[in-house]
């Protein structure tokens, strides 16, 4: 395989880049299609890794659970470990269950907790991110990895740069995020590449109450609720 796409011309490859566009497009209208009708959801983040006798699966569920009690539905990734229990927790719950799945070569497959007319497929990462803050009132972002540091990072740059709307970015684990909470202080706010007030809508905490409290608390200071 390799090899074939070493001897590609250039002219071959302009041609299956301009025939890529159209698969792009065809992700981008499916989804905007799809997760307009969905109404405000939180975008549960996190290990796709994580088994389902572990702290941080259990606790996801629990996150889930509150958020749709709170009238929210609840987005995930569509995979297993803690996209899997975000599902699980809102599906348990009664409330809307979103999985945006992608195609990879190991961990991803789908989850049985999303609702059965809220899965969506993707090939591209990046159609998959755009939906993901498109249509999210919040970011719970659980223990991950390099996808889920993705995630984290993408929003904030976004926000930071007013490309979109505010909302409240909620670490959940100080264990797990502290050390690079500290970091982003002490190293990229000292060194005046970043401003502290970029800090501002990031909490890291560890419970789903406060989880809650920080998302109801955003949503009434900003005159919303999670039935506009």
């Amino acid at each position: 395989m390799k090899k074939e796409q070493n001897t590609k011309g250039w002219n071959e490859i302009k041609t299956n880049d301009s025939w890529a566009i159209f698969k792009i497009m065809g992700e981008f209208v499916n989804g905007y299609e799809k997760l307009s009708k969905i109404g405000p959801c939180v975008s549960i983040f996190g290990s796709a890794r994580t088994k389902p006798d572990h702290k941080y699966y259990k606790l996801t569920e629990e996150v889930a659970t509150k958020i749709v009690e709170q009238g929210y539905g609840v987005i995930t990734g569509g995979g297993p470990g803690i996209m899997e229990a975000g599902n699980k927790g809102a599906h348990i719950a009664g409330g809307t269950s979103v999985g945006l799945n992608i195609e990879l070569p190991f961990e991803q497959h789908d989850n049985p907790y999303i609702d059965s007319d809220k899965s969506l497929d993707f090939d591209y990462f990046f159609v998959r991110k755009v939906m993901f803050v498109k249509y999210s009132q919040g970011f719970v972002v659980m223990p991950g990895g390099f996808g889920t540091l993705d995630e984290l990072f993408e929003a904030m740059t976004l926000i930071q740069t007013n490309k979109i709307e505010k909302f409240p970015i909620i670490l959940v684990g100080t264990g797990f995020w502290g050390g690079l909470m500290d970091w982003v202080k002490s190293t990229l706010v000292e060194e005046k590449n970043i401003s502290p007030k970029d800090l501002d809508l990031i909490h890291v905490v560890d419970t789903a109450d406060e989880v809650i409290s920080i998302l109801n608390s955003f949503y009434k200071g900003s005159g919303l609720s999670p039935n506009f």
